[in-house]
């Protein structure tokens, strides 16, 4: 008998932790945006006009805090400069560099507008900031389907899928948000949230059908590589089945609002775990696939680092929005918003 041995050279993950975070904040943001642009443009006593608070709180966390995230996956903040130093237009990363201050921008011109009660001034800044917000799903979303070497990524659903988990979790994170400020109490309110969560998770359960009987049809790349994934390697397989089986409990739950909107408690279990599973994508998306390697079999073990590289970051970035939560609750008892945004629009 003949052995052979193989050694497999071990690997630095590429993009560390630090990159889901920023993905994970940066997506929540868009989606708080976005909803923070409706109700700008909504009656007074429309939902998505009476969840402002709530979309605003989360927009100012995730906007401040997603930056943050950035910074420290480039190792130094310092390379940030960089991008401006030696701009490359042909390069995502480039282009985001361009795209990201002014989003930040603009999303802290918003919630200062809603503090101050300007209506004329939100909804003006809000046409920017909607087109702002795009340009980040955009971005974000390209900067990791334009990698070929990486069938996973190297697909047009990729961007899809993050920008819809993305907005899903922006809908927890309302309903996180909604157990401590009087807005969220609100019954429409909740009914509203729990009905954008119900679609977004029905789309995102379309796209995945897609994925899949295209896949079939055409023997796509990405859905040989899953595939392959799937057969040879249990960890992929338990990972797609816990999938399968939270996104059906999260769609029962979205179909039965009364069983969890007049619980705190539930409604808080229920945004921690649609923006959990929303992080859980991106970990599997951004640190599962790099442990795929690109020429040959097997699979690249990551062992998470307790330092600031790894677990200590992400406690971090976790801390710090939990700290500046903390602030705004406290800005926003001490001085409350003067006014009523949308009380005088009429659509």
């Amino acid at each position: 008998m003949q052995i052979i041995e193989l050694l497999t050279p071990a690997y630095e993950a590429a993009w560390l932790p630090w990159a889901v975070q920023y993905f994970f904040l940066v997506g929540i943001a868009t989606g708080a945006a976005l909803l923070a642009v409706w109700g700008a443009w909504s009656h007074a006593h429309r939902p998505a006009a009476k969840a402002l608070p709530l979309s605003m709180l989360v927009l100012a966390i995730t906007a401040l805090a997603a930056p943050v995230s950035l910074l420290a996956d480039l190792h130094q903040p310092a390379r940030f400069w960089h991008f401006y130093a030696h701009f490359t237009p042909w390069s995502w990363m480039s282009l985001g560099a361009l795209l990201l201050p002014p989003f930040v921008a603009l999303s802290l011109a918003m919630c200062a507008a809603w503090w101050l009660g300007r209506t004329g001034w939100m909804r003006a800044l809000g046409a920017a900031l909607l087109l702002s917000a795009l340009s980040i799903v955009v971005y974000t979303g390209a900067e990791i389907s334009v990698v070929k070497a990486r069938p996973l990524w190297n697909n047009p659903w990729v961007p899809v899928n993050l920008a819809l988990t993305a907005w899903l979790a922006a809908v927890g994170a309302l309903l996180v948000a909604s157990c401590w400020l009087p807005a969220g109490r609100d019954a429409q309110v909740r009914a509203w949230l729990a009905r954008l969560g119900l679609g977004l998770s029905a789309a995102l359960l379309a796209v995945a059908c897609i994925w899949a009987a295209t896949g079939l049809a055409f023997d796509t790349p990405s859905f040989h590589a899953a595939a392959r994934l799937y057969a040879d390697f249990p960890v992929w397989r338990a990972s797609l089945w816990l999938s399968v089986l939270l996104g059906a409990a999260v769609l029962l739950l979205w179909c039965q609002p009364r069983r969890w909107a007049a619980s705190t408690a539930r409604t808080l279990a229920l945004g921690l775990t649609v923006a959990a599973a929303a992080w859980g994508f991106r970990w599997a998306l951004f640190m599962g696939v790099q442990g795929v390697p690109k020429y040959g079999a097997g699979l690249y073990v990551y062992r998470m680092p307790l330092g600031g590289d790894g677990l200590m970051g992400m406690l971090g970035v976790f801390g710090l929005c939990l700290a500046l939560a903390t602030l705004a609750l406290w800005a926003l008892e001490r001085f409350p918003a003067r006014a009523a945004p949308a009380a005088s629009a009429a659509n």
